[in-house]
């Protein structure tokens, strides 16, 4: 696989507790999937977590080189963890849509976060279409 693009993103903590505090669970849900939710919620440090996935969401979508436009929405993209922990991503709607027009068959992601900010890393590898030939 080739990348096809990479994406970074960092964030206050802070900034979304803040987000949290004033919209409740308009913002929550309007960015969150139920799963995230339940996820984060589950933690000891609740808001660490949903910034690292908001971090984690921005740096999608600039791996796949889009940005908001193309009709993708917060939960399109979706944050999950492999039994081991590691991060994952699942998409649907314009998420997916961008994805198998483009050609990219994974997007891997990255997520630190620690009091005062959360990061992300997400890099979008492009489906390889060589045959493999016997050697």
């Amino acid at each position: 696989m080739n990348v096809f693009g990479i994406g970074t993103d960092i964030v206050e903590c802070l900034r979304i507790a803040q987000m949290i505090e004033r919209h409740g669970e308009l913002f929550i849900n309007r960015v969150y999937t139920a799963h995230e939710i339940e996820y984060c919620r589950e933690r000891k440090q609740a808001t660490q977590h949903f910034a690292g996935r908001w971090a984690a969401k921005e740096a999608i979508l600039k791996a796949l080189g889009t940005g908001w436009r193309r009709g993708i929405s917060w939960l399109d993209m979706e944050v999950r963890n492999n039994p081991g922990g590691k991060p994952t991503v699942a998409l649907r709607g314009g998420a997916r849509e961008v994805v198998e027009q483009s050609g990219i068959g994974e997007v891997l992601i990255s997520i630190s976060h620690c009091r005062s900010h959360a990061t992300a890393l997400a890099v979008a590898l492009s489906r390889d279409t060589r045959r493999k030939t016997d050697e």
